[in-house]
C-alpha cells in the first residue's frame, strides 16, 4: 500500500509525536476569563477546551496525563485487592428513593432527564445505592465477604458555582471504590489499607509532600472520615496542619477537637489553604440496610453487610498538579504524568534531530518532537509552557559544542551532551 500523508500521521507510535501533526495549537495569550490558573494554563498548553462553565473536552496531551493519573490510581487500588467495574450513568430514581436522595430538597445537585415514555432518570452523581443494589446478586453468605469494587465512571453535578478550573466540575471522572465486610473489624482493617493506597497514589502523583491526610466529620457514620487536602492558595478549604505527625484537621471539625492534633495532642497547629484531592468514609450499614444488602453469618442468622467508600477525581487531580507544579512560564509536569518525558526541539537541524527522535522511540522513549517552522522563541516559549521533564534542543550551536542541549523543566539551565550519552542521561 503507497505510503501517504495521512497514512504518516496515523503510524507514530503511540510513545512518540511529531507536534507538526499534532492537530492542537498553544495559544499566545491565556483565556483571559478564566479565574483559575490550572483553566488558563491547561487551555493556553492546547490540553483542555473548555464547552461551558464546569465542563472541559480533554485533547490528546491532556487526555494522555489523564490516563496516567488513572493508570496510577488503578495499579494501588487493585494491590489492595479492589475490583474494576463500569456501572451505567443513567440511574433508577426507585433506588435512591430508599435512601431519601432522590429528593432535591436533601440531596440538591442532580441532573434528572425522562424517557420518551416520561419515565424519570438521574444522571449519576455518586454509585453508592446501584452499586449496593448490584451487590444483592452476588452477596449472600459470609463466605463471599469482604469484597471491594471500583470504577471510573463520569459524574454529573448541578454545581452553583463551577469557576475553578479542573477542581470543581459539573461533568467529571470519579474513582470511586466500595468496600463491603461481615463487621466494623473487617471494615477498619480495609480502611487501614485504603490510607496506605491513597498515600502511594499520592506520592507518585508527585503531591506526597503537599498532601495531608485530614481529619474530617464522620457524620452520622462514625467519629472521624478522612480527606486527602494538597496545600495550595488555589484551595477553598482551610486545614490546620500538625508538623509532627504529617496530619491535618478540617476546619468544620477544629473547635471540636479543641484545636489539637487528633493523632499527638499538639495544639501548635499551622492553618493553610488546601484542596481536597481524595477522600475515605465508613458507610457502615447506611446503603446496606434500605437497599436490603445482607449476608448470613456462620451461626445462619442475617446481618447486614457492612461499607465503606473511597473516592478520587483524577481530573481534579490533575487541575491541583497545575496549581502546586509551575513556574511564570508553565507548567511542570511530573515525570510519572507527563504527556511525553522528552521535548525534543529542533532549531533548523531536522536531519539530526530526527535520527534522535528515532533513536528516542526505539529506546521506549516518550518524546513529542517539535520539528514545526517556527523561531527558536517561540519553540521554548511552547515548551516551557506545556512542561515535559526533558528538553533535548538540536542546533547548530550545539552541534558545535559537540552534542545536543538537554535541560530539565524544573531547572534554570541545561548542559551539552554527546549524543551517544542521549540515552544515559535522560534515563
Amino acid at each position: 500500500m503507497p505510503e501517504n500523508g495521512w497514512t504518516k500521521a496515523i503510524l507514530w507510535p503511540a510513545s512518540a509525536m511529531k507536534q507538526s501533526k499534532l492537530f492542537t495549537k498553544t495559544s499566545k495569550q491565556a483565556p483571559s476569563e478564566e479565574t483559575s490558573f490550572n483553566a488558563r494554563a491547561l487551555i493556553q498548553a492546547g490540553f483542555i477546551n473548555k464547552e461551558m462553565a464546569g465542563i472541559y473536552d480533554f485533547l490528546p496531551l491532556g487526555l494522555r496525563v489523564l490516563e496516567k493519573i488513572i493508570a496510577i490510581i488503578r495499579e494501588e487500588m487493585n494491590k489492595i485487592g479492589a475490583q474494576e467495574v463500569l456501572l451505567t450513568a443513567l440511574q433508577n430514581p426507585e433506588l435512591w428513593k430508599k435512601t431519601n436522595r432522590w429528593d432535591d430538597a436533601v440531596y440538591d445537585v442532580w441532573f434528572k432527564t425522562k424517557l420518551k415514555n416520561d419515565t424519570e432518570l438521574g444522571l449519576a452523581t455518586t454509585h453508592e445505592e446501584p452499586l449496593t443494589n448490584l451487590l444483592k446478586k452476588h452477596i449472600s453468605s459470609y463466605k463471599d465477604l469482604p469484597k471491594c469494587v471500583y470504577q471510573f465512571q463520569t459524574k454529573f453535578r448541578n454545581e452553583a458555582r463551577a469557576k475553578s478550573g479542573l477542581m470543581r466540575l459539573r461533568e467529571f471522572i470519579m474513582k470511586d471504590a466500595y468496600s463491603f465486610h461481615a463487621d466494623e473489624k473487617g471494615l477498619d482493617e480495609y480502611y487501614e489499607k485504603a490510607k496506605v493506597a491513597y498515600a502511594n497514589i499520592f506520592k507518585r502523583l508527585g503531591l506526597g509532600e503537599k498532601t495531608y491526610m485530614t481529619f474530617a466529620s464522620g457524620g452520622t457514620f462514625s467519629k472521624y472520615s478522612h480527606e486527602f487536602q494538597t496545600l495550595t492558595g488555589a484551595g477553598e478549604d482551610t486545614i490546620y496542619i500538625c508538623e509532627k505527625c504529617h496530619v491535618a484537621i478540617n476546619r468544620e471539625i477544629i473547635e471540636d477537637v479543641k484545636h489539637a492534633c487528633t493523632e499527638c495532642g499538639n495544639k501548635d497547629l499551622k492553618e493553610e489553604k488546601a484542596v481536597e484531592v481524595g477522600n475515605i468514609f465508613k458507610l457502615k450499614t447506611k446503603y446496606s440496610k434500605p437497599l436490603g444488602l445482607s449476608f448470613m453469618n456462620m451461626s445462619g442468622q442475617p446481618n447486614d453487610v457492612v461499607m465503606g467508600c473511597y473516592g478520587i477525581g483524577p481530573q481534579r487531580v490533575m487541575g491541583t498538579i497545575v496549581e502546586v507544579l509551575h513556574d511564570d512560564k508553565g507548567i511542570i509536569w511530573p515525570e510519572a504524568i507527563a504527556p511525553f518525558k522528552v521535548h525534543l526541539v529542533s532549531l533548523n537541524k531536522d536531519e539530526e534531530a530526527e535520527k534522535i527522535y528515532n533513536d528516542l522511540v526505539q529506546a521506549g522513549i516518550e518524546v513529542l518532537y517539535d520539528d514545526r517552522d517556527l523561531t527558536a522563541g517561540e519553540k521554548f516559549a511552547d515548551s516551557d509552557l506545556i512542561g515535559l521533564p526533558y528538553r533535548i534542543i538540536v542546533s547548530e550551536k550545539s552541534i558545535k559544542g559537540g552534542g545536543v542541549e538537554i535541560k530539565k523543566r524544573s531547572e534554570a539551565k541545561g548542559s551539552i551532551v554527546k549524543e551517544k550519552d542521549i540515552l544515559e542521561t535522560i534515563k
